[in-house]
């Protein structure tokens, strides 16, 4: 699939590492180093902008290094990009641990999936067909 894209950082285009990559890694586009201190959010540029062709979505998703290592994930997550928006990429990081975090240009922040999507069509009725699950939820399938 052929993808539109404007690049605006001084860093490669997102790219597979490995053939069964699901994921891209994207790089934060900063002027100057970005500063999370403990529990704090920011919104970090990239400096990407995509034109996804209709029926596709990019994903934005944590990188499990940098949460593992340390404790910086994405918001919102998985957080989804339109095929009819424009503008800039923005990832929402937020530092999970109790040590501040620096940002700089260039680090690999988030990995982005391209995936396709249905459009639902709602079929109003009055019963839905019974199940053995029924309407158990937050682990009540089970406690392994």
């Amino acid at each position: 699939m052929n993808i539109k894209i404007i690049n605006t950082s001084n860093h490669a285009l997102p790219h597979y590492e490995t053939k069964a990559s699901a994921g891209m890694d994207l790089r934060a586009h900063l002027d100057q180093p970005v500063t999370l201190g403990s529990l704090e959010r920011k919104v970090i540029k990239t400096g990407l902008f995509l034109e996804l062709p209709v029926g596709y979505e990019a994903q934005i998703r944590p990188r499990s290094g940098l949460a593992a290592k340390k404790g910086i994930t994405v918001l919102n997550t998985p957080g989804t990009i339109d095929a009819d928006y424009r503008g800039e990429i923005g990832v929402i990081l937020v530092n999970l641990s109790n040590e501040p975090f620096v940002v700089e240009d260039g680090e690999r922040i988030a990995q982005m999936v391209i995936a396709n999507h249905e459009r639902a069509e709602w079929v109003e009725v009055n019963e839905l067909s019974q199940t053995s699950r029924g309407a158990g939820g937050f682990g009540s399938t089970g406690t392994r």
